[in-house]
């Protein structure tokens, strides 16, 4: 990694990822260069070259610009190394395809100066022109997604997905950014949003990119590699919500139909109903086990933050209280089949109602299951929660 020895004299560091763009590279070099003699701002231009065979490393260095090789592909990679290796204070990305305006930075750099930690672009507010994002990202891809993320994490902003953006280098930095492909502008924001940084955003313009090749970008691959990490980054969304409106359902109407068959207008619910009932209840309450183990692990591991009411959770859920509740609810479930065996016994074990038996056998499987995967669950929890301490250097002779 080409690490410079940074200086405080270097305000902001331009950042451009590059991959094979010597058809616009010298554009978007000129442009920051531009700006940066244009309005006094002590600066550089660095380009993080991801693997370039077109030239584009030669002519950047000859247009004054500060080149590094990053051996390890995708674009996040290559911001990763670049803002590693940035001089600046302030570091402003955007891609090298001059759909960006480089001459046209003064607004995220006075936000910056003014306290921002990270200021975004919004394309869909500063205007995109014909023909420079395609109908499907446009209405629904960059929509669809920065809904998501705003439903999710609440950043304040409205455009998830633009590649222009500026922030402050340490940060970012802190935030210990690790994907690798086009998903790094979502983890920016995300854990931006999460560390409680300062985040705000200046009207941009997105035009047609340069270039007459395809972009690097994979609409469907790369929109699902957005969603996954967004998905992944949020267990509240991804197994609290689903799992507890499957859990609650589920529950309520076995309770319900163990009592008797319902019948709403014309349609009659009984005991097959209450099968599958019973199942989303227990799917439901494996949703809720998956992100109790999720949460533990990830705040143990630093990759979410512990929220106070998740500590105090955390603190009064003990080992032996889940071994309680998840004993008392398969002891319930043992008693249900006791009950049931009783009443069987009582007419000299012959036959039942198919319906009546199946109203009892259900609830009693469904409390057994439950309880069992809440006793094994507080087992794996006290596992991963296990006082630990950091494995110390080995010491080698000399």
């Amino acid at each position: 990694m080409n690490r410079p020895d940074r200086s405080p004299d270097v305000e902001l560091t331009i950042l451009m990822p590059c991959l094979n763009e010597a058809e616009t590279l010298e554009v978007c070099i000129r442009k920051a260069q531009g700006f940066l003699a244009g309005h006094g701002v002590a600066g550089e231009v660095l380009v993080a070259d991801n693997g370039s065979q077109d030239g584009s490393q030669d002519l950047a260095r000859r247009l004054g610009a500060r080149v590094i090789d990053v051996p390890r592909k995708g674009y996040g990679a290559a911001l990763i190394a670049g803002i590693e290796a940035a001089s600046g204070t302030y570091v402003i990305m955007g891609d090298a395809d001059d759909s960006y305006d480089f001459t046209a930075l003064a607004p995220f750099v006075e936000r910056l100066r003014s306290g921002a930690d990270l200021v975004m672009g919004n394309r869909f507010k500063g205007g995109i022109a014909p023909g420079a994002m395609p109908a499907l990202h446009r209405y629904l891809g960059n929509p669809v997604l920065s809904g998501i993320g705003r439903l999710f994490f609440r950043p304040g902003i409205g455009d998830f997905h633009c590649g222009l953006r500026g922030f402050r280098r340490e940060a970012i930095l802190a935030l210990g950014l690790q994907t690798t492909g086009m998903e790094f502008a979502s983890e920016m924001v995300v854990k931006a949003t999460l560390a409680n940084l300062r985040i705000v955003e200046v009207p941009t313009t997105l035009s047609p990119d340069g270039r007459s090749r395809a972009p690097h970008l994979r609409s469907w691959h790369d929109g699902w590699r957005h969603l996954r990490f967004l998905l992944m980054f949020s267990p509240r969304w991804l197994f609290i919500y689903p799992g507890l409106f499957a859990f609650l359902l589920g529950t309520v109407t076995t309770v319900t139909l163990a009592i008797g068959p319902v019948k709403v207008g014309a349609v009659g619910f009984d005991v097959t109903t209450m099968i599958y009932a019973s199942a989303l209840a227990v799917i439901g309450f494996q949703a809720l086990l998956f992100w109790w183990l999720t949460k533990l692990y990830a705040t143990a591991e630093g990759f979410l933050p512990a929220s106070a009411g998740y500590r105090r959770l955390a603190s009064a859920w003990t080992l032996e209280r889940g071994l309680i509740a998840g004993l008392l609810l398969f002891l319930l479930g043992v008693a249900i089949g006791v009950s049931q065996l009783v009443h069987w016994g009582s007419v000299d074990f012959g036959r039942q109602d198919a319906r009546e038996v199946v109203r009892v056998a259900v609830p009693s499987a469904m409390t057994l299951i439950i309880g069992f995967q809440m006793i094994m669950m507080s087992f794996f929890a006290a596992i991963l929660t296990v006082p630990h301490r950091s494995a110390a250097p080995t010491a080698t002779g000399v």
